[in-house]
């Protein structure tokens, strides 16, 4: 018999550091030095690296330029100064000549155990030399807790699984957040934590004590639990941090019998291995696990009282199967598990464009040889991901097999929800459905042998926005001798959120230095605009009770085909 057994990991604990762009030179013309003279010039960057939360200065911090041509360490009011170099220049007056200071564009950042990035990037600082300069890091939170049994020998060693709620394509998500095992005491702790949502679980530790253990007799362990102390991750707690919080977060388990499982193969594959996942009550993230016996071509483990579904896929993700197994006090046999050949579903594009003077190409390189594609698979990709909370398997387009290959297959989709995902170089997705379900709007479901065709329809009659957005500052343009530097990265982004029955698709774009964006392409539709700071990749645009908190900021705009539209708007805050 063999299990599938996670191993103890940290918390990622990259370097932590807040990268500022500072903008500053001291470079000037020769007419400009005519008029400030070199005693007169700014010989220093100083500043504070201070607690972004509650503002106090933060002491021992490393400030540095990359390649460490500037580094130093904050003094216990978390100043900094950095002397800057100075160049001789004959043409000015003084004794020996002048010397003029200087400070080309340079990023400064800063870092110190226990502050972290801000989750959202810090917008930039524009500095001079002289001016004063504050940097500010974020604190780090923390989740401690305990895994408390009756069985606290036994409990040792315990793996505390930590998730993190994340949005992925506008979708919120459960992503493994780090792991770590509770030591003697039951004690575990996650620490550089952001700010947001989590949950904690625990996985399922089995009883191989040799002492206590009899040959033969009844087995235990103690079973999966989430925090605060449920089996079902539906009911579990979640834990919402705040920059520089510390939760306690106790996890009670318990010591339970567990008993033998069998599920045979209807038709195994000697040649083929099996990857297998447990779920309670048809929820994936169960925390339970079984294994795959080759040699007698069955899964088999451990698991205590409960209904499952077991499912099985083979190496290569060329065919799955799932049974349901009830454990009652008793070892248990499944139904044999027979394995079926995933989907492919076919994908039929019908286009109604009004151009003809499209001139895109694509060239696909298989096996070495190079070929031109035609139809849609030139400016269409599509794949389907998985809509489980706790994320899957997907699909992507089949490849195609030669230069005649015009076909769209989405290859090998096992049974479940998917949300469909197309983005196209020419046009848009006007409307995707399978079997009367709108894909732009619900999850397609997929089912064993399921072979029903998604239908696509692509227009090209565009609309087009623009606007203003007020609060931007045109970076300061410095003119040296010899150049000038102008900062080209955006000022901030726009946001064109969807109404949830609209058939308009989320768009983000740029902020220009002086204010303006424009975005061309949109698809008909009506859209919440929204102007922020700093990009939002946690923006929750396919959640609409999520998108609810955003309903008095920014401007609702109908689009429709080949109109121009034009708002003015206000930066925003993020709502975390």
């Amino acid at each position: 018999m063999q299990r599938e057994r996670a191993d103890q990991s940290s918390v990622h604990r990259g370097p932590v550091f807040l990268r500022l762009v500072l903008l500053a030179t001291a470079c000037v013309s020769l007419a400009q030095t005519q008029a400030l003279q070199p005693d007169d010039q700014p010989s220093t960057i100083h500043g504070t690296v201070v607690n972004s939360v509650t503002g106090s200065p933060i002491s021992r911090a490393l400030v540095f330029t990359p390649g460490n041509h500037f580094a130093m360490l904050t003094d216990g009011e978390g100043r900094f100064e950095f002397a800057l170099p100075k160049v001789r220049n004959d043409n000015l007056s003084g004794p020996n000549g002048g010397q003029r200071y200087i400070f080309g564009p340079t990023v400064l950042m800063a870092r110190k155990p226990g502050f972290l990035d801000h989750p959202n990037g810090q917008p930039p600082i524009e500095a001079n030399p002289g001016a004063e300069i504050v940097l500010p890091l974020l604190p780090e939170a923390l989740i401690k807790g305990r895994v408390i049994s009756s069985e606290t020998d036994l409990a040792t060693g315990v793996q505390v699984q930590l998730f993190s709620r994340q949005v992925q394509d506008g979708t919120p998500k459960w992503l493994p957040a780090g792991s770590t095992r509770a030591n003697s005491n039951g004690e575990f702790r996650f620490a550089e934590l952001q700010p947001g949502t989590y949950k904690l679980m625990t996985h399922e530790l089995l009883d191989f004590d040799p002492v206590v253990a009899v040959p033969g007799g009844q087995q235990y362990g103690f079973s999966p639990v989430y925090f605060p102390g449920v089996s079902d991750d539906a009911a579990a707690g979640t834990v919402q941090l705040t920059a520089g919080q510390t939760v306690q977060a106790d996890i009670p388990i318990a010591h339970q019998p567990y008993f033998d499982v069998v599920i045979p193969i209807a038709n195994p594959d000697p040649n083929t291995n099996l990857n297998v996942s447990v779920s309670m009550q048809g929820r994936r993230g169960s925390g339970y696990a079984l294994g795959y016996n080759a040699e007698k071509q069955r899964i088999e483990g451990l698991l205590p009282n409960g209904k499952y579904l077991v499912e099985a896929a083979t190496a290569q993700n060329s065919a799955s199967g799932q049974v349901n197994l009830s454990v009652s006090g008793a070892p248990a046999q499944g139904p044999s598990l027979s394995l079926v050949s995933n989907s492919s579903i076919p994908v039929h594009v019908t286009e109604q464009f009004t151009a003809s003077d499209w001139n895109g190409q694509m060239t696909w390189n298989s096996g070495g040889h190079s070929f031109q594609v035609h139809g849609p698979r030139q400016y269409l990709n599509i794949n389907a991901e998985s809509a489980d909370d706790f994320g899957g398997r997907g699909a992507s387009l089949r490849p195609p097999t030669g230069a005649n290959d015009d076909s769209l297959l989405l290859e090998n989709l096992p049974p479940g929800r998917y949300w469909l995902r197309a983005s196209s170089s020419r046009g848009y997705v006007a409307s995707a459905t399978m079997g009367g379900v709108d894909l732009l709007r619900d999850p397609m479901v997929v089912d064993t042998g399921s072979s029903a065709p998604i239908e696509i329809t692509m227009r090209d009659d565009t609309a087009e926005l623009d606007g203003t957005v007020a609060g931007i500052t045109p970076p300061a343009i410095t003119e040296s001798s010899s150049s000038t530097f102008t900062r080209q990265s955006p000022q901030a982004w726009v946001y064109c959120v969807p109404a949830p029955d609209s058939p308009g698709q989320f768009r983000q774009v740029g902020i220009s230095p002086d204010g303006k964006f424009n975005a061309t392409a949109m698809p008909p539709g009506v859209y919440r605009i929204l102007a922020f700071a700093n990009q939002q990749p946690n923006l929750p645009y396919r959640d609409a009770e999520a998108m609810r908190a955003y309903e008095s900021k920014g401007q609702v705009v109908h689009l429709s085909g080949g109109q121009k539209a034009s708002v003015q708007l206000q930066l925003i805050a993020s709502i975390e």
